[in-house]
């Protein structure tokens, strides 16, 4: 294959492509953003409506807010991948549009945990809240309660998004270096010194935050698990079927956050560390591992990017102001489609009977002219 025994740079990225990341992607791509600012955007328009009134509706609002910034991505990630904008276009993907794609990744998945720790306390910890030991000093609330506050969540949400930014931020600025048609494709050679190691570091700190929020979904879905079993068993033994459906409904939403984790963002970074550490100079990584790696995490990164169509069906599950909204939606536009029919329909059939009167009305006036013509006498 031509970028195997190409004898360029080993890391120059036009090596590494090929008929699955210029060709095959891009028309995915191209499916999952019309798709997804399809269910975000009326998520957004859902989530207006529905009042900040906890902390999981907190968090749930900034997840939507990170799904569509990474959305805004795409366009330019086609483009790339198909060969349009010319070598400019690269330039400002290394610049902006990647640094901003994998920060909204990286917040999604932090909501994702602050969401894991909600249902844990609100679940788990909820039996225990009225403890004197769990008592604060703020305004007589207790640990949990605080915890799932609404002030609390957003002062947790504004801290996320201004952590994730200024680490991130420093490979946008440091990103400077002069680019032209011969190294436009390595986002490596457009970094300074600086940025090269800032780029490793804030890699590793975002992977770190990620096998964190893992560790805290497995701790938080665990003790939840143990606790929707012992509901299920103990709504057994008393026979009722309605708290039985109530705790499979529980179940399918709680988990339904941890399904969507692993399809989506598990896979991508099992590979992300070999592939940052073949992005470094001097790596020791041979241009067939750096190929297999690259396709690895292009196919891995499309999983993650196909969060954006996810998670929608978690904030249908999770929130039940937001699933009321959606419904009511839905079925006001359905009441008023089946009042336009009723009233076309009515006015079909007041045309008909108006129709069939006109016509009677003929016919007697026909019949009244017929009595009135006078009898004439043969003479």
């Amino acid at each position: 294959m031509d970028h195997l025994n190409s004898t360029s740079s080993p890391t120059n990225q036009s090596d590494l492509s090929s008929i699955f990341t210029d060709h095959v992607l891009p028309p995915f791509y191209f499916v999952i953003c019309m798709v997804g600012f399809f269910l975000n955007g009326l998520a957004a328009f859902i989530f207006i409506r529905v009042p900040s009134d906890s902390g999981l509706v907190v968090y749930l609002k900034n997840m939507v807010v990170a799904d569509l910034l990474m959305l805004s991505t795409f366009p330019f990630r086609m483009a790339a991948q198909l060969g349009l904008g010319g070598w400019r276009l690269h330039v400002v993907i290394c610049r902006y549009t990647a640094v901003l794609f994998y920060s909204s990744m990286y917040i999604g998945i932090l909501f994702m945990g602050f969401i894991s720790l909600e249902r844990y306390i609100k679940i788990v910890r909820h039996a225990s809240s009225s403890s004197p030991s769990c008592r604060s000093r703020f305004g007589g609330l207790t640990l949990p309660h605080l915890l799932q506050s609404v002030g609390f969540a957003r002062v947790l949400a504004f801290l996320t998004w201004s952590l994730l930014l200024l680490s991130v931020l420093p490979n946008v600025v440091l990103t400077s270096g002069e680019a032209n048609e011969t190294n436009y494709k390595n986002c490596m050679k457009l970094k300074t010194e600086l940025g090269v190691q800032w780029h490793k570091v804030s890699n590793f700190f975002c992977i770190g935050l990620f096998w964190l929020t893992l560790l805290v979904l497995a701790f938080c879905y665990t003790s939840i698990s143990c606790r929707v079993y012992q509901s299920y068993r103990r709504v057994r033994c008393n026979n009722s079927n309605i708290n039985s459906t109530v705790c499979h409904k529980l179940h399918r939403s709680i988990f339904s956050l941890l399904v969507v984790f692993f399809i989506c963002f598990v896979p991508y970074h099992v590979c992300r560390v070999p592939y940052t550490l073949s992005q470094m100079p001097e790596s020791g990584f041979s241009q067939h591992s750096r190929f297999v790696l690259f396709q690895l995490k292009e196919g891995m990164l499309f999983l993650s990017a196909l969060n954006v169509c996810l998670d929608p069906v978690i904030y249908v599950l999770m929130c039940q102001n937001f699933r009321e909204s959606l419904l009511r939606k839905l079925s006001g536009r359905e009441r008023r489609r089946s009042l336009t029919t009723a009233q076309s329909l009515s006015r079909v059939n007041l045309r008909g009977e108006e129709t069939r009167s006109g016509d009677m009305e003929g016919r007697r006036g026909d019949e009244t002219q017929e009595d009135q013509v006078p009898f004439h006498k043969k003479t």
